[in-house]
């Protein structure tokens, strides 16, 4: 279920966006943006021969917002004018957990997964996608694999995973830092805000080259994740395991990058998934941390440009 709002007049690339509310299956209102189509289309993008295009569709990670996908968005809307679908994940940005609430207790990885079907469903019914996740974001397109198999294989055109992971991310994390985030999440809709610090997000989540107003532009999504979302899905993260669910990308082009510095989801997550899909393509980011969408856009775009060539 799609309810537009109005849009976003502030776009960098001036393309057109649409501004709509997606509905998730227990009632989680999604705040979806599709980029580079008029405000009362659903339908995707059309090639030279009438045919209809690609959308790509793009999941942000864990604290962040559809925001940490700006700087793709822009450069891939300019080069390819394609159609392209972000959203707020549940609980993140516009963005609610089940039912509309703003505050809940536990959160699951498959959930994500259940929510980037509604917003194709509502944003791309039919044509060939291209699908995309960074860090989180990632892990929802392979619950979403795993779900929906027969979708995949008919639909699916490519994927691109950028710092990301199949599993095993609980491994050497305090216990006493699980039951603090587990708390955070059956708490109160509140805000971080000044507890996140710019140096903090810069020493975690960037590598050797961070630019000053990319780290401020995390700190500022990070800072405004409401604590529910922020402490819900630490858990979330921490059971994750869609090692299972890559089979299902067997025969889809795949292209996994990750930043030789990332703290998050270091290089062995990245290796691990190559491992597990010898067709995938692997890049490393020399000197990158985990903020690739912001570090290292140029070879993130030429990523996506390469799998949306092969549509």
């Amino acid at each position: 279920m799609a309810l537009d709002v109005p849009g976003d007049d502030s776009d960098d690339d001036r393309r057109e966006r649409s501004d709509r509310v997606v509905v998730s299956d227990d009632g989680a209102r999604l705040g979806v943006q599709v980029h580079g189509v008029p405000v009362e289309g659903v339908r995707g993008s059309h090639a030279a021969d009438g045919s209809e295009g690609a959308t790509l569709v793009l999941a942000h990670g864990w604290t962040l917002d559809h925001r940490s996908w700006d700087p793709v968005v822009a450069r891939l809307g300019a080069a390819y004018g394609i159609r392209i679908v972000t959203w707020d994940q549940r609980g993140h940005g516009s963005s609610t957990l089940a039912g509309g609430r703003r505050r809940g207790g536990r959160q699951s990885i498959e959930q994500l997964g259940h929510d980037l079907a509604a917003v194709i469903a509502a944003t791309a019914p039919t044509g060939p996608l291209v699908l995309g996740g960074h860090s989180m974001g990632g892990m929802t397109v392979m619950a979403y694999a795993g779900q929906h198999p027969a979708e995949v294989a008919s639909r699916v055109r490519g994927v691109g995973l950028v710092s990301t992971s199949a599993g095993g991310l609980a491994h050497g994390i305090p216990r006493a830092q699980k039951l603090v985030m587990a708390g955070l999440g059956r708490g109160l809709p509140l805000r971080p805000g000044p507890f996140i610090t710019t140096r903090g997000q810069r020493d975690l989540l960037f590598g050797e080259q961070a630019d000053p107003a990319s780290v401020a532009l995390t700190r500022d999504q990070v800072a405004g994740t409401p604590l529910p979302a922020f402490g819900g899905f630490h858990g979330a993260l921490m059971r994750h395991d869609q090692v299972a669910a890559l089979a299902t990308l067997g025969r889809v082009p795949v292209r996994v990058i990750v930043g030789e510095r990332d703290r998050l989801t270091p290089l062995r997550h990245a290796r691990a998934l190559v491992d597990a899909m010898p067709h995938a393509d692997l890049e490393v980011v020399p000197g990158a941390g985990h903020m690739l969408t912001y570090e290292a856009t140029d070879r993130v775009v030429a990523l996506f440009g390469t799998l949306l060539a092969g549509v």
